[in-house]
């Protein structure tokens, strides 16, 4: 005879599999929707001051224009959620895509300290403009894909 724990409980694998992949999805939702975003003028002027503050990145605007810049970023960021979204069928591409999503992380990590004006206090309260909290999920689904598929 099932205990009252064991019907509770039950369900929580098939649950777990579909909050990985609403998890997995939502990440290629939000690198693919922000990479189409970097081939508009708004955006392109937008990243302008992260990238050129950058110790690694500000080069960039020496041989490139503005726009192909943005646009170099809009190619990754759409290449990762691709490489996400082929990996659920194809596993050798999993390294790849922990690889971007780390990447993201980090880069988008270092603006916070590279660009001037980043940081502000509101009420007493150290803020920025939150771009890092879309990123902090990306690390961890990059961390998860540096070992082999169980899900």
């Amino acid at each position: 005879m099932k205990s009252i724990i064991n019907y509770i409980v039950t369900p929580f694998p098939q649950l777990a599999r579909l909050g990985y992949y609403i998890s997995l999805f939502g990440i290629v939702l939000i690198m693919l929707w922000i990479g189409f975003f970097k081939f508009t003028p708004t955006e392109a002027a937008g990243i302008k001051p992260l990238v050129e503050n950058h110790f690694l990145l500000f080069w960039l605007y020496d041989v490139l224009s503005v726009q192909q810049v943005s646009n170099l970023f809009g190619v990754i960021e759409i290449t990762t959620g691709l490489l996400l979204l082929f990996s659920l069928k194809y596993d050798a591409l999993r390294p790849f895509a922990a690889f971007c999503l780390i990447a993201t992380f980090l880069i988008t990590f270092s603006f916070l300290f590279t660009t001037p004006g980043m940081w502000n206090t509101v009420d007493g309260v150290p803020i920025t403009n939150f771009m890092i909290l879309k990123d902090i999920p990306m690390l961890g689904l990059g961390f998860t894909y540096l070992k082999t598929k169980d899900v």
